[in-house]
């Protein structure tokens, strides 16, 4: 599967971006769709993950509502909605895939087969 990244721009602070991520080459059925975030001189860190069969939506414990994870079959995509932007939500935002991914392997990014090519969002202040 090839998974293309888009949403990223530019935002103000306090304001709301929706990130997209779409699958080409295969569906996301059986596939575990993770979000991660990479922010300068920082680790990569997760942020959202939905389990593409059953919908089961796993978010880092940052999030506190601030981000929606969600997806939609018919287009075979995944999404981020991010609102009440800070700064420090700036970063580089991939999308992964990996199938069979239990409960416990979720947020580790090392994990996840495919990813995104990854899409910037600033937030500024």
């Amino acid at each position: 599967v090839q998974l293309q990244a888009s949403g990223g721009g530019l935002a103000q602070a306090g304001g709301s971006l929706r990130l997209s991520c779409a699958a080409s080459g295969e569906t996301f059925r059986g596939y575990t769709v993770g979000w991660f975030r990479q922010a300068p001189g920082k680790e990569r860190e997760f942020v959202a993950a939905i389990r593409w069969n059953g919908g089961f939506i796993y978010y880092a414990s940052f999030v506190e509502g601030q981000f929606t994870v969600s997806k939609d079959n018919a287009k075979n995509t995944v999404y981020l909605q991010m609102s009440s932007l800070k700064s420090e939500d700036t970063a580089v935002y991939y999308c992964a895939g990996s199938r069979s991914l239990i409960t416990s392997t979720i947020r580790d990014h090392r994990h996840y087969h495919y990813w995104g090519q990854g899409t910037q969002v600033t937030v500024s202040s």
